[in-house]
Formats: structure tokens, sequence, C-alpha cells
């Protein structure tokens, strides 16, 4: 071909080339646009924001970038093959939130109802390997049917599929689950496999089997928020870390949650500049704890008054509320927080509190996320209920939990510390590497009164003033075996500090065991209690 026929043909091809282009520019544009108004209508009638308005909450301004968007499925039978909506009912890519990497999948209800088929599938497979591959978080907006029932098995073969990264992933890449409408049957185990579990109050839900399923097979009548609505998940069953009453609130903490996560299990948590000086005195402190060991006070003020700025973000609140379990920052760097909890059931020890605090620890174990532990615990809380409910082998967890955890372990015996509720509490017998109460502290197998009991119950039954000799027996033992400095000049607390000091003592004890090194035996992996 010539030179003058190659210049003369060329403005032919570059004008196809941008029909191409444009009709590229169009077909995206349908995509981005969704499956038509009226079902957009019919989202927003629920309450519900749509798939791309969500995206753009949880990601960084314009940095979303979408994969797999002209994806279709090829499945036929029962219509299927007249109805092949680009996506396929769930739209992934990466962005970044706060500047760093976080990658998503998001269920698009408007089309197919969100269900998942064998394509839908394959694309959060890709997503979930790609997250994988980069070493970043992954988030998933749920709002989806279940599975694809006109696809049948390959519909359950493709949850099985997430199943399987969603545990290879545990512990390596934080895993976030969004639940913004229906969650059920097989898709609800994915988000119990996650880290974090966000729910929305009045939209979202999950259930394995539905009310009609529940009133067929066992006669109850029961709404699907009744079933499975934030609530209950959030105070009863424990599936829900955190709840809110609207979309915009829930993504913004998921944003905020993604702040305290490092991207990966090889990296530390970011920190933060921070203008809260280290050596703040916390002299609150001194008034807010009463020495009384049967006084009750709020914990969570505890918390606030030696976390920087008083910023406190407290994983599942509202269930099992005996424990507190929370991420603060200290000195800018980031600190999971376990406390007993003596506003509520004095703080005891229970089976919901004992699961609470063994996930939160494996969570921060996992993410190189220093522990505190706040010890203010009266024991175990006794009950038939607690027994046959397995009480034993729930608080063997969070004893497992502690044990096995290798990041900075502080301890902290704030006033009583009784029996084997004080050594799961990460006592230095189990492993804390430090130590550290007031001078309010009892440690003790139980309370004064109740050992009295027990060791002199004989001398008290043979007196003749039976309550003036049980007064002066609980005296002896409590200046015998519970003053403040008796675990200490045993080598069992560090050192006894001054409550203003708290927060500055913890922060310089940190900062020491940042580059805290442990070496695990080797194994396949603990066979922990279920």
């Amino acid at each position: 071909m010539s030179v003058i026929q190659e210049t003369e043909e060329a403005p032919a091809t570059a004008g196809t080339t941008r029909a191409r282009v444009e009709e590229l520019a169009a077909l995206r544009a349908a995509v981005v646009a969704g499956p038509g108004e009226k079902a957009t209508l019919a989202q927003r009638a629920k309450g519900k924001l749509t798939v791309r308005e969500r995206l753009d909450i949880l990601f960084d301004e314009g940095s979303f970038v979408e994969i797999e968007g002209l994806r279709r499925h090829r499945a036929t039978g029962f219509g299927l093959e007249d109805r092949r909506p680009h996506t396929d009912g769930v739209v992934t890519g990466w962005g970044t939130v706060d500047g760093r990497p976080v990658f998503a999948y998001a269920h698009d209800f408007r089309i197919f109802g969100g269900a998942l088929g064998e394509a839908h599938a394959q694309k959060i497979h890709k997503l979930m390997d790609l997250a994988e591959s980069a070493g970043a978080p992954v988030v998933g907006l749920c709002d989806g049917a279940g599975a694809r029932i006109q696809e049948g098995v390959t519909a359950l073969a493709g949850y099985g599929g997430i199943f399987r990264r969603n545990v290879r992933n545990s512990g390596v890449i934080p895993q976030i689950s969004v639940i913004m409408g229906p969650c059920a049957g097989g898709a609800a185990y994915s988000p119990a496999l996650t880290d974090f579990v966000f729910m929305v109050r009045g939209t979202s839900q999950m259930f394995i089997t539905g009310p009609d399923v529940v009133q067929a097979v066992t006669g109850e009548q029961i709404t699907h928020d009744e079933l499975g609505g934030a609530d209950v998940h959030a105070e009863r069953s424990g599936v829900a870390g955190f709840v809110y009453d609207n979309e915009e609130c829930c993504l913004k903490d998921v944003r905020h949650l993604l702040s305290f996560l490092p991207s990966n299990n090889r990296e530390m948590p970011p920190g933060a500049p921070t203008c809260d000086p280290s050596d703040r005195r916390v002299e609150a402190l001194v008034d807010l704890v009463p020495a009384d060991p049967n006084q009750a006070y709020d914990m969570a003020k505890v918390i606030e008054e030696i976390a920087d700025h008083g910023e406190v973000f407290e994983v599942h609140e509202r269930w099992a509320p005996n424990v507190i379990c929370a991420l603060i920052r200290m000195g800018g760097e980031v600190v999971g927080v376990v406390a007993n909890q003596p506003q509520r059931m004095a703080g005891v020890l229970d089976i919901e509190a004992s699961e609470k605090a063994a996930r939160f620890v494996q969570m921060c174990d996992a993410f190189n996320i220093p522990l505190v532990t706040l010890v203010d615990v009266p024991g175990f809380l006794p009950g038939v209920d607690q027994e046959h409910g397995g009480v034993i082998r729930h608080g063997a967890k969070l004893l497992y939990a502690y044990c096995n955890a290798t990041v900075p372990r502080v301890q902290l015996i704030l006033r009583k510390a009784y029996g084997g509720a004080y050594i799961v509490m990460d006592s230095r017998s189990i492993g804390t590497d430090v130590s550290l109460a007031w001078p309010i502290n009892e440690i003790a197998v139980m309370g004064a009164e109740g050992a009295a009991g027990v060791v002199f119950r004989k001398r008290i039954a043979q007196a003749d003033d039976p309550e003036a000799m049980r007064a002066r027996l609980v005296k002896e033992y409590k200046e015998e075996l519970m003053h403040p400095y008796y675990a200490a000049e045993r080598g069992l607390v560090d050192d006894v500090i001054d409550p203003a000091d708290t927060r500055s003592v913890l922060i310089r004890t940190l900062a020491v065991l940042r580059s805290k090194h442990a070496a695990l035996p080797s194994r396949k992996h603990g066979n922990q209690p279920q």
C-alpha cells in the first residue's frame, strides 16, 4: 500500500474508532444507570440507596474502579436467556478509603433481586482473589435474595467458592459485611465468616430460613424483622456488631472502622497524629471508680478518659454488654480494649461475654492490634442455665484466645479480680506481658465474705456472737490475702500505679512492647474450644 493510500484511508479508520468509543461510552452509561427508573424508584421506596450511591459514600470521591461491569450470565431456561442484564446483579471493583486501597462487591437488588448466579458468583470470586493478592480489605455490600433458583446447583456452588475464600482470607485481610437488604439462606453464612457485620435498622434482615418456612415447619408466626432484623442480631444473636438508622451513617462508620485496621496481617495498624498529650494525667479516674467493690460505675467512661480525645469505637455494644470490646487510639496508635462493665450484671463473665471477648481478642491478634485488658470482675455467672449452656467451653474460648495471642498485651486491674475470671482476663499466669493494678485492687479466689464463710465456717458457727466473729474474720482475711500489694509482692502484678497516671503508663508500656516478637510452636493450627 502506498503512502497516499494509507493517508487517505486513515480518516475512515479513525472515524470507526471514534464511533466505537462513543458506543462504549453509551454502554457504560447504561450500565451505571442500571435497569431502569421503575426499579430505582422501587428501591428508594424501601428506604434504600442504589448500589452506585452506596459505593460513592464508601469510597473516596472518584476513586472507584469497576471490573467486569459488562459481564452477563450464560444461563438458559425459565426465560433467563431473554434477561441478560450487564453486571448480572453485582458491582465489583476497588477504590480508596482515606487514600488506602479497598476492594468491594455490592449486590444490585434491582437486577434479579440481587440473587446470586454463576456469573455473579464468579465476579465475587475474582474480586476476593484480587484483594488477597493485593493484600487489601474486602467490603461486601449485601442486598440479595439468596441463590438464583433458576440456575440450580451452579448457584449453590458459587456460594461455596465465596465461603472458601472467606475462610482462606480470615486473619489475612480484613473482611467486612454490610447488610443493606435481605441476606437469606446460604448467603447469610458469608457475613458470619467475616470479621465485622454492619446492619441497617428497618431494611436489612438475615436468616437461614424465612418467616414462611418457619411458620410451615413450626407453626410460629413471625415477621422478617422479628426473625432476623438488625436489632435482633445486635442484641440477641450477636451476629451484628454495628446497627444504624440509615445507610449513610452505616457506610461512614465502615470507613471509620477501616481507619483502625491494617490493610493485611503483614502490616501494622495505621497511626494517626494526635494533639492529646501522651503524658496527660487523668485525675478524673481517681473519683470515677469507687473503692467499694460492690458499687457500680460506667467502665465506658474510664475508657473514654484514657483514649485520645475520648474517642471510642465500640464493637457489639448492645450484645453481652457486661463486657466492653472497643478500638481506641492512645498516643496516636491503635489499641484494642477488653473491659468488664460493672454497670451491667456487675461485670461478670458469662457465655455471651466470653464469646464476644474471645472473638475480639482473636481479631486484634490477627491484625497486629495491641491489647489492653481492664479488669473489674467478680467471677463467672453462676447458674444452671450457664452450666448447661456450656459456660465451661465458652469461657475456655476466651482463655484460648488470650493464650494464643502474640500481640503486646497489658492487663490493668482496677478493682476486684476474683477466681477463674481473674485468670481468664489476661492474667500474668496466662501470658500477659505486663500486669498493672490500681491501689484499690483486690485479687483473690473469691470475695472476702464468701471466703470467710468457707474457710472459717466452723469457728463462726461455734462463736457466741456469730456475726461479730464473721466480721472480724472477714477483716483478717482481707488484711492477710486481699490487700492491694499482695499480688505485687509475689510478682503477679508488675506495678501498682496511681489511677491518674493510667494513660501515660499504658502508652509508655505499649511503646516498649511494639517490637515484641513471639515464636509459636510449629503446627497446622490449634483445636480451639467450640
